[in-house]
């Protein structure tokens, strides 16, 4: 059963725009420990790409924390929220701390889609609510 649909776009400028007026710390604000490792290694290479990361990151989780009807209120936050990929690259979301408890609690899987191009970067989740298993 669907639980929650959320989508998001986000405007590459405004993410730029962000991270020229606060730098790092934007980044930091954004991304989970392991998102900002990429993140880092992106940006050193091609800082385009680094910008098009952070953006489809936000944007994945802005379209999360809309799925799942919290919007950007706990248990949801920004470094609880992890967008990684499976081997295949397929993205998905990988949940940490009191956001992991709660999300598991209510027996909820969550499907992810992302993309970037020159301009936007928009993101499309799925949230199903799975039976319990005894």
């Amino acid at each position: 059963m669907i639980y929650g649909i959320g989508t998001d776009i986000c405007d590459m400028r405004r993410v730029r725009a962000s991270f020229e007026r606060h730098g790092e710390r934007f980044a930091r604000k954004i991304l989970s420990d392991g998102e900002l490792l990429i993140w880092q290694a992106r940006r050193a290479r091609w800082p385009d790409r680094g910008i098009r990361y952070l953006a489809s990151r936000f944007s994945a989780k802005e379209a999360f924390s809309k799925a799942i009807g919290l919007g950007m209120r706990l248990p949801m936050a920004w470094h609880r929220c992890e967008i990684a990929n499976a081997a295949s690259g397929k993205p998905r979301i990988v949940l940490h701390g009191p956001l992991k408890a709660w999300f598991e609690a209510r027996h909820l899987a969550a499907h992810v889609s992302v993309t970037d191009e020159t301009d936007y970067a928009a993101s499309f989740v799925v949230v199903e609510q799975t039976p319990e298993t005894h």
